[in-house]
């Protein structure tokens, strides 16, 4: 907390700041501004919702924090960069961003909020460095909307892969380097993103639809066209990567491709080895590389997925209850640095201490349990309860005689 402490204008803030990224690592089964007020000792909600909502600070210089915080804790010359969205369901319409669209949170089209993140993933951990909101047009369309959750006038919209794009350029123009990016089919399926990585002399191992096209020697072909004319000895068995249960083991086969431009692009194929699926990757990279450099990087994909779990299981990001952008980008980010800390502290605690044979390296999960079983002091006496089931009474009794009142006004 040291590290962002200058981004705020007044002490009380700051110290609220704490305490409340403290209540998002808590074991607190649903996390908002009430429940960890209440567990941080705090008499209402007030203070932290004034934090999200009106104290004065600045959410865009904090995410650089957390960006440097991770980058120098985590630093590895063979990290990758990994985008990736997801989405948090929600009601109504008035939260910023919501419409009806796909989120891969629901596994289908609901009423939900969705927001593109870039992980940093190397061999020492991987935590999210930067944060946007996919804001439809649905919503840059209506200037009032926007200007009434706390977007800007001058809104415009920005697809995923655009959204992408500004953060690895931040990531880029922060002075940090890093030598691949890799996503999903969101972003391996659009050319101006491609375009932009070849530029700034990024490699990338990005996948595609089974009907992209791709330009070989031979012609233009769909690469599922392509995959059905490989011979038995184009496919190697190698590791994607370690999960929970072990390595994960693929048939991989590439197939270059032809581009007049400068680099070296090609496509990679994966197949599962027991139900035969294949998924398809457009390659790009400034020097020829091995054939398991791409796999690796293809990989490293799923580092987005666990940090897309730790952050929403263990720092509440996608539990909050908020309706503006400030509120929403002042939330997210102190949900990273709550998640980034933890998979620093386990870094470390692997690289510096390990524990002995018979025990698994610590995981993030008991990091937090630990750590706040040594620094938590959650208040839970009698008359803080009481004090707190009182306020919270009499809110929701104000709320409910509100919405009577607009009822019968409305039947007048």
């Amino acid at each position: 907390m040291g590290r962002i402490a200058g981004r705020f204008a007044r002490v009380e803030p700051r110290l609220r700041a704490g305490r409340l990224v403290m209540g998002l690592m808590s074991d607190l089964p649903r996390k908002n501004c009430w429940t960890i007020a209440e567990w941080a000792g705090e008499t209402t909600s007030h203070g932290m919702q004034h934090l999200l909502c009106r104290a004065s600070w600045d959410a865009d210089a904090v995410r650089d924090d957390v960006r440097e915080y991770v980058v120098e804790h985590l630093h590895d010359e063979a990290a990758v960069l990994v985008v990736d969205e997801t989405g948090d369901v929600k009601k109504g319409t008035h939260t910023v961003g919501v419409q009806r669209q796909y989120t891969g949170t629901a596994g289908r089209i609901e009423n939900s909020q969705v927001a593109v993140y870039l992980v940093y993933a190397g061999m020492r951990g991987h935590a999210a460095v930067d944060r946007e909101l996919y804001v439809p047009r649905s919503w840059t369309c209506d200037p009032d909307r926007c200007r009434a959750a706390g977007l800007g006038e001058d809104t415009v919209f920005a697809t995923k892969p655009e959204l992408a794009r500004m953060m690895i350029e931040r990531f880029l123009d922060a002075g940090h380097r890093t030598g691949w990016v890799t996503g999903d089919e969101v972003y391996g399926g659009n050319p101006k993103l491609r375009a932009a990585l070849e530029k700034r002399g990024l490699g990338y191992v990005l996948a595609v639809a089974c009907s992209a096209e791709v330009a070989t020697r031979a012609g233009k072909f769909r690469a599922d066209a392509l995959a059905a004319k490989l011979p038995r000895r184009a496919w190697q068995k190698l590791s994607a990567g370690a999960g929970a249960t072990g390595h994960r083991y693929y048939d991989w086969a590439v197939i270059d491709l032809a581009d007049p431009a400068p680099g070296h692009r090609q496509l990679l194929i994966r197949r599962n080895r027991t139900t035969g699926e294949l998924a398809y990757y457009r390659c790009h990279s400034t020097v020829p590389v091995p054939l398991r450099t791409l796999v690796q990087t293809a990989g490293s994909r799923w580092r987005v997925e666990e940090t897309f779990q730790t952050e929403k299981g263990l720092a509440g990001l996608d539990e909050h209850q908020v309706r503006s952008y400030p509120s929403w980008s002042r939330w997210v980010t102190l949900a990273m640095l709550a998640h980034a800390f933890l998979d620093v502290v386990r870094a470390e605690e692997h690289a510096d201490r390990p524990g002995p044979h018979d025990l698994i390296p610590l995981t993030c999960n008991e990091i937090q349990h630990l750590f706040l079983a040594v620094t938590a002091r959650p208040l839970n006496d009698l008359a803080h309860r009481l004090g707190w089931s009182d306020w919270r009474r009499r809110h929701q009794q104000r709320s409910r005689a509100s919405h009577y009142r607009r009822q019968a006004s409305s039947q007048t």
